[in-house]
Order: C-alpha cells, then sequence, then structure tokens
C-alpha cells in the first residue's frame, strides 16, 4: 500500500504546486488560457497501479486535455466574471453521451423528470426557504446533502422517484461533484419573484428549468451563460467538441463498469484549474502579498504533512482525510496568529449573511457559496487547534495539531517570510489584522486552502479503487459551521436519506 500512498500523494501535491507556483510567477500580469499548461502536465503524468482502474484516470487526464486543447482552440483568455462557469460544461455532455448510449437510464431520467412537475409543493418550499435565508449561510453546490443545497432537493425528489437505485445515484452525482449545469436551486424564483411575478407562477417557472437542466443539459448550460452575459468564447462550440472528444472515454467506462455517478463526476471537478484557479481573478487576488504567503504556506503544511506520515496510513482514505485536514489547521492556525479563532468567524459571517439577505433578495443562489467552505474548513481546523493547544497546557513548545491520530506540520507557517511579518503591509506598530484581512478575502475564494486540486487528484485515485461505488455526494454528517455553531438546521439535512 505504501506505493499507493505515495503516488497519491505525489499526484496531489504536484496538482497544488503546478497551480501555485503557476499564479506566484503570473499574479498582476495578463493571464492567458495556455499558463495552465503546467496543471495540465501534471494531471497527464497521472497512471492507474494495480488495483486502480485506468478507466477511472482516463476520464479525469482526458477531460483535462480535453478542456484544455478545447478552450485554448476558441480563446485566448477568459475573463473574471466567465471563470467560475468553466467547470459547469463537462456534466452536461457526459450526462447526454450516456443517455445516447444507454436507454434505460434514459428512460430513467425521464421518469425523474417528470417526477419533479409532481414535487411543486416541495420544490415550492425549498425556493422559498433559501430565497428568505431560513437555512442561514447555505453552499448551493455543496458535495454533501446540506440544507438550502441543489443536492438536497434532489435527493428529496429522487426519493419519489420510482428507479433502479444505480440510476437514482447517478442523477444525484451529477449536480453535486458532477456540475450539471451552472444552476442553483432558487435563482430564478427569486428573481422572478423581485420582479413582481406571483409566488405561484415564480414556482412554475424554476420548475422549468430544473426540469430542462436534465432534458436537454447542453441547451440549458448554453441559455444560461447567454442569460448571464458570458463573452469569452462560444460556449456552444465547446461543449459540442467536449462532448465529440470524450465519448469513447466515456464509453470505456461504461464498459468497464464504472458506477454512473463517477462517470458523471470526474470529467467535471479536475478542469476548474484551467482558467478558474489558474485565471485572472487569482491573479488579482494574489497581487496582495500576504494572500499569496498564505496560499504558499498552506500548500508547504500539506506537502509535509503528508510526506510525514506515508508509513503511517492504514487506508486511501486517511490520506484524504490528512489532505484536508492538514490544511484546516493551518488555516486556522494563521487566523488565530491575528487572535480571530473559527467561532468568531462562523458568527460574523453568519449575522452578515442574514443582513446580506434583506440587502440583496435578488442575491446570486451561489453568493454565500465560498463563505460556507471556509467556515467549515476553519471550523474544522479549530477543533484541532483547540484540541492541541489544551493538551500542550503551558508547557514551551511548538503548537501541533493531531488529524485522526496523524501529526499536521505547521512550522511552514511559522516559518514563512511574509505570513509571520506581517508589519511589512500595514502601519508597522499596528499589524494585528493583515493576517485576518487577507483571510477574508480568501473567505471568497479558498479553493487553493481547501485545496480543491489536491483534493480531486485524490477523489480520482480513490474512485480508481472503488469504481463500481458512487463517491459523490459525501454520505455522511459534513459538520457544517454555521449549524454547529449559529443556526439550527441539522433536522434538514438529508445525509442520512441519501439515495
Amino acid at each position: 500500500m505504501l506505493e499507493l500512498y505515495k503516488k497519491m500523494v505525489n499526484e496531489a501535491i504536484a496538482a497544488q504546486r503546478a497551480d501555485v507556483s503557476t499564479v506566484k510567477k503570473n499574479r498582476g500580469k495578463e493571464f492567458k488560457v495556455k499558463d495552465a499548461a503546467s496543471y495540465v502536465k501534471v494531471a497527464g503524468d497521472m497512471k492507474a497501479i494495480d488495483g486502480q482502474a485506468q478507466s477511472v484516470i482516463d476520464l479525469h487526464v482526458d477531460s483535462v486535455n480535453t478542456h484544455f486543447n478545447t478552450l485554448t482552440s476558441l480563446t485566448d483568455t477568459v475573463r473574471p466574471e466567465d471563470d467560475p462557469f468553466v467547470e459547469h460544461y463537462q456534466t452536461p455532455a457526459i450526462l447526454e453521451i450516456l443517455c445516447e448510449e444507454d436507454e434505460e437510464f434514459k428512460n430513467s431520467l425521464k421518469t425523474f423528470i417528470s417526477t419533479i412537475d409532481d414535487c411543486e409543493a416541495l420544490i415550492g418550499r425549498e425556493v422559498i426557504r433559501r430565497y428568505g435565508g431560513f437555512y442561514g449561510p447555505t453552499c448551493v453546490v455543496d458535495f454533501a446533502l446540506i440544507p438550502g443545497s441543489t443536492s438536497n432537493v434532489v435527493n428529496q425528489i429522487l426519493i419519489e422517484t420510482k428507479i433502479p437505485e444505480a440510476h437514482k445515484q447517478a442523477i444525484l452525482a451529477a449536480k453535486s461533484w458532477g456540475m450539471n449545469t451552472s444552476y442553483g436551486i432558487g435563482e430564478v424564483f427569486s428573481n422572478e419573484l423581485e420582479s413582481g411575478t406571483t409566488a405561484a407562477e415564480a414556482v412554475k417557472k424554476e420548475i422549468a428549468i430544473i426540469k430542462k437542466i436534465y432534458e436537454t443539459p447542453i441547451d440549458a448550460q448554453a441559455e444560461l451563460m447567454d442569460d448571464f452575459g458570458h463573452t469569452s468564447f462560444d460556449v456552444r462550440k465547446y461543449m459540442s467538441k467536449y462532448k465529440k472528444e470524450m465519448r469513447n472515454t466515456t464509453i470505456a467506462a461504461v464498459e468497464d463498469g464504472v458506477h454512473y455517478g463517477n462517470i458523471v463526476t470526474v470529467p467535471a471537478y479536475c478542469v476548474g484549474d484551467i482558467s478558474h484557479h489558474i485565471a485572472q481573478s487569482t491573479y488579482n487576488m494574489c497581487k496582495d502579498d500576504m494572500i499569496m504567503g498564505i496560499i504558499e504556506a498552506t500548500t508547504d503544511v500539506i506537502d509535509n504533512t503528508l510526506n510525514a506520515n506515508l508509513n503511517n496510513y492504514k487506508s486511501e482514505f486517511d490520506v484524504l482525510s490528512l489532505a484536508t485536514g492538514s490544511s484546516a489547521a493551518a488555516v486556522e492556525y494563521i487566523l488565530e496568529l491575528d487572535g480571530f479563532n473559527a467561532p468568531m468567524i462562523v458568527d460574523l459571517l453568519t449575522k452578515r449573511f442574514h443582513n446580506f439577505v434583506q440587502q440583496y433578495p435578488d442575491r446570486g443562489a451561489a453568493a454565500e457559496l465560498h463563505n460556507c467552505d471556509f467556515m467549515d474548513m476553519i471550523y474544522r481546523g479549530w477543533g484541532y487547534t483547540d484540541k492541541a493547544r489544551r493538551m500542550r497546557s503551558s508547557e514551551d513548545e511548538d503548537l501541533t495539531p493531531i488529524v485522526n491520530g496523524f501529526e499536521v506540520d505547521l512550522d511552514p507557517v511559522r516559518t514563512n517570510d511574509i505570513v509571520m511579518n506581517p508589519q511589512r503591509y500595514t502601519y508597522p506598530a499596528c499589524a494585528i489584522s493583515v493576517r485576518f484581512s487577507s483571510l477574508m478575502r480568501l473567505a471568497d475564494y479558498p479553493c487553493l486552502l481547501t485545496s480543491e486540486p489536491v483534493t480531486a487528484t485524490l477523489m480520482t485515485n480513490i474512485i480508481a479503487l472503488h469504481k463500481d461505488s458512487p463517491a459523490a455526494p459525501v454520505r455522511g454528517c459534513k459538520n457544517c459551521a454555521s449549524a454547529a455553531l449559529v443556526d439550527f438546521r441539522h433536522h434538514y439535512c438529508q445525509w442520512r436519506e441519501a439515495v
């Protein structure tokens, strides 16, 4: 198993460092799609070893290559406003391929679509709650089944749908780690309501768009981008070419017995580094030296910690848990250097959310989703650092958080010249909020902290070991920060009811 763990760690860290080094090199400059060639190269080096399905690795690698080649054939750059959507064009194409190749699955999807009509009361309740901020800050495209998420609502509809269980799981996965269009539950409803439409009519229009993203995924995504004002490239040409290029890879995965729930997810979550994480918005944000320093320090913590524990892992899931746990501990530790901690920030951002709802009733469905990711991350990290502080007591020793029995190496934070010298970036005698202020920028965009390239690479490796079990969405309690510390919403979660 040591060979597997080394491979997983090496591939994940290579992906992260490709992103971070490219961003550092180009921050403040003009983004070009070809800048992401560094990530494409390391993704292309991924290979299956004994026990892993090459067909799953191919879904990842071929999708990255197809995405990069297709984008570079259509445009030189992607404007910041358009970059969040670049990972939303893959699942619609894959979903259509599966329907074209498998009549039974196509019929199951039709049954699900017809069931949506029967769930008007359910959908009406959920979009009204989302519009009014009933659930508190929530991630509309969450990879778990939290209240207010699209996955949560889709799961409730699927429970009422009479189709094979495996097909239910595939449809659910397509709106979690798989991103079947950019649509987030409740967006049409809130816009219609604010424009003067009656609530009843707004619900009907909401139902229409939910059905459409499954009836004609590619057309639906293209129309969503038209409405948004996407201009960076021709999204229809992109999806047409992507679908053509990925057909054989998709069919090969089907023939190899890969669960459809994995087929619709793996190709999507691995492409975001190209024109989203490596992108103009990231180049702009990382002009801030402290933001760049925090990302680098966190990356080093993940790297050091994963490699230091190579001989300690008991399963592939330990690697994933430690990767995300170590970054959570690192970011929380940096937050604490300025005298803040997760409970304070969760309280702040949750209160801000409720004000934000009142000020912007037509807010985008995704507005607070990364705030949720950030809060969940630091809340998890706080659990580790808080316990480490208690166990250290008054001893004069460096803080060493423990994640599931594995030590986290925080030395890269303590030795980072930028992170540990905030006085260089403000009035020197009052440098007590520099790290905090940079972290608040990252609260809107924590993708390289959580870290998405690391998680995507590790998940593909894990799925390749368990190709016939759907990996998405997470079928477990996510321990949501806002629900644990501020809002009462645990009883609206669907994790135990997941199809």
